[in-house]
């Protein structure tokens, strides 16, 4: 063993004092291609010589607010090239800001593709469509919306029907807030929904969903057919619903319901007795005249013309109509059930609020265990007051409803991001808008606190008129400035404007997130002013063309590398370099162009006075003659200062009177 024993050597050496070179070649672990390769199987191609997989062609679906990245996924286009083609049409981004919806459809459009757009909104509409069994099917109360121009009569007529004080305490009789409520007729239920300044139309129908089932149209047979009243038939037309017209207040002295059938007929309202389709019923609400009619015609509607069918075994699910903050309670939302059955104790979930269902509590204000389809429902529990409009639907459990909301809110988020400064408009920046083609008019929602004051404001501004700009009042109320009238600027790219009122808390929150500019105003010649201000910023400049000058042309001489050279004689004015000229041949403009260069003898020279000769080179022009003129001249761009060319007289001369009328 020790005669096997090698002798020691010197770290790091080799016998002789010589060190060992190691060479470690990386390729000889790899098999060669001719061990690779198995008989009777071809040798694969070199990885360069593949061919790429191909990208995505047909249609495609991205999320509104997507990211650079997003949108590159889902066209299967590289990020390098969507981030070149928006830092080309002057926009730069990163590779995850949110997009907003029209960059995404400038992007298809260059990629030649054909994308849609999906908003969280629609995201909404998705769980509303069930494939019930028919065995579970059962019948649901129809669902009523009350209508009318104000002071009408709907919340007394509401009150009628239900017989109880609503409108005694409501503050000036006037509807605060929505309402809603259930009526017992011949064994069967009818919900009601109260609606102030239809907030719940505007709110409901700006997402998409369908809440009511019937109108009921109240007109005064004292007062006729009233703005409100068209505007309330507009509405319930655009939600698709039928109309049951409630002739109210046939009691008083100088009704006449006959005047009233011929006013709506003019509206397609024509009573069923004149050969139409439209239900009316005379009713009192003071005296109770006329009401069990009122009913009929409704049951009578929703059996003739509506299947009302609901599966009450399910989770249960339904919009939001209303939702506030209580003191005491915390967020309380009042909810439709349209589909299953809601009960203490259910995880819920509505847009990105979501909660465990702590309590019920009917139209009555009393407590209960359980609702069913078509049924009414303040629900206490949630995080935080869900919007109105919102879809709610139960959840297994309260991990997924935190889950969901929490999906929900970063997509409102991203939205919002996107979208910011563009959902609504700024009086500052439509000049801006205007140039790019996005505001064609001023749209304005108009709020006051009477009615005599929308009057004169709404009269003010149709004074203003102008063939290239103007005003377009969409909507009037009375009120507050309310979260409706925000979702309807922001859908109506408007701005609202608030007379001797102030919106609330949730309006304002709503209006910043969305970018909606509310303006508030207490003097009538303010708010004019401004709007006026706003339109002439909306004005194009005037373009004033300035002749500064002529020349005759009286010698030619051709260069080689520069073209045609004009030995001219100024005759009138200057002759201007880098001014446009006019080639004025036996009296006929033959050509227009610029001047590319103006010399004085050798020297270059920014212009030359009358009386004096020199050398003229044209822009992309030798056709020239011995005897042409050369018209000089200069476009100026003149801001507008007013708009006194549409609008017949400065419109803040009447301000004053009407703004004491609007005071008084």
């Amino acid at each position: 063993m020790a005669d096997r024993q090698r002798p020691l050597r010197p770290r790091g050496g080799s016998p002789g004092g010589r060190r060992r070179r190691v060479v470690i070649d990386s390729q000889a672990a790899r098999p060669r291609p001719d061990q690779r390769q198995r008989p009777g199987e071809q040798q694969s191609k070199p990885r360069q010589e593949r061919q790429p997989a191909p990208q995505p062609t047909g249609p495609a679906t991205i999320a509104s607010g997507a990211t650079v990245k997003d949108v590159s996924a889902a066209l299967g286009e590289p990020v390098a090239r969507i981030m070149k083609f928006l830092m080309e049409a002057g926009e730069m981004v990163t590779i995850t800001q949110s997009l907003s919806d029209e960059a995404i459809e400038l992007i298809a459009a260059e990629l030649k593709r054909e994308v849609t757009i999906k908003h969280a909104d629609d995201e909404e509409l998705e769980p509303e469509e069930y494939e019930d069994d028919p065995a579970d099917l059962a019948p649901r109360p129809p669902v009523v919306t009350i209508m009318g121009h104000v002071d009408h009569g709907k919340t007394s007529l509401l009150d009628a029907l239900r017989e109880s004080a609503v409108a005694e305490s409501e503050a000036g009789g006037i509807t605060q807030h929505i309402g809603a409520y259930q009526v017992d007729h011949d064994g069967r239920r009818i919900t009601f929904l109260d609606t102030p300044g239809h907030e719940a139309f505007t709110a409901l129908r700006a997402r998409g969903a369908k809440v009511t089932d019937i109108a009921v149209l109240v007109v005064a047979a004292d007062d006729g057919v009233m703005p409100q009243t068209v505007e309330s038939i507009n509405h319930a037309r655009a939600a698709e619903v039928p109309i049951v017209v409630a002739v109210n207040k046939i009691d008083k002295e100088g009704a006449n319901t006959q005047k009233v059938r011929q006013e709506l007929v003019t509206y397609e309202l024509q009573p069923e007795e004149w050969g139409g389709q439209t239900q009316f019923a005379d009713v009192s609400a003071k005296t109770h005249q006329g009401l069990e009619e009122l009913l009929e015609r409704i049951l009578l509607v929703a059996d003739a013309e509506l299947t009302l069918e609901a599966n009450p075994k399910t989770e249960a699910s339904g919009p939001i109509i209303e939702s506030r903050l209580d003191v005491g309670r915390g967020p309380v939302a009042t909810m439709l059930v349209q589909r299953g059955t809601v009960r203490v104790g259910d995880a819920i979930v509505a847009g990105d609020a979501w909660g465990k269902v702590k309590a019920l509590h009917d139209y009555r204000s009393e407590r209960v265990k359980e609702a069913g389809p078509g049924t009414p429902v303040e629900i206490l529990g949630f995080d935080k007051p869900p919007s109105a409009g919102e879809h709610a639907r139960v959840v297994e459990n309260d991990r997924q409803a935190r889950h969901l909301a929490q999906l929900r809110g970063q997509r409102v988020r991203a939205e919002q991001l996107a979208r910011r400064g563009k959902g609504g408009v700024s009086l500052e920046d439509l000049f801006t808008q205007i140039e790019a083609g996005a505001v064609q008019e001023l749209n304005i929602v108009v709020k006051a606190d009477v009615q005599g004051s929308i009057e004169a404001v709404t009269g003010e501004l149709a004074k203003i008129d102008h063939p290239e700009v103007g005003v377009n009042v969409i909507h009037t109320g009375i009120g507050a400035i309310s979260e409706s009238d925000v979702i309807l600027a922001s859908a109506s790219n408007a701005v609202v404007v608030g007379f001797n009122v102030r919106p609330n808390a949730e309006a304002r929150a709503l209006a910043e997130r969305e970018g909606v500019d509310i303006r508030t105003y207490r003097v009538i010649y303010q708010l004019t002013e401004d709007i006026q201000q706003a339109l002439v910023g909306m004005l194009s400049p005037e373009r004033v063309e300035e002749t500064v000058g002529e020349a005759e042309v009286r010698a030619l001489f051709r260069a080689s590398r520069v073209g045609m050279i004009a030995g001219c004689y100024v005759t009138t004015g200057v002759a201007r370099r880098n001014a446009q000229v006019r080639v004025v041949r036996e009296g006929t403009v033959i050509y227009e162009t610029q001047v590319a260069s103006l010399k004085r003898f050798k020297d270059d020279v920014r212009e030359v006075q009358t009386g004096f000769e020199c050398g003229i080179l044209l822009e992309n022009f030798n056709d020239l003659k011995e005897g042409d003129v050369l018209e000089f001249y200069e476009t100026r761009e003149i801001e507008r200062t007013d708009l006194s060319a549409g609008n017949g007289g400065p419109p803040a001369a009447s301000a004053d009177g009407d703004g004491a009328a609007a005071d008084e």
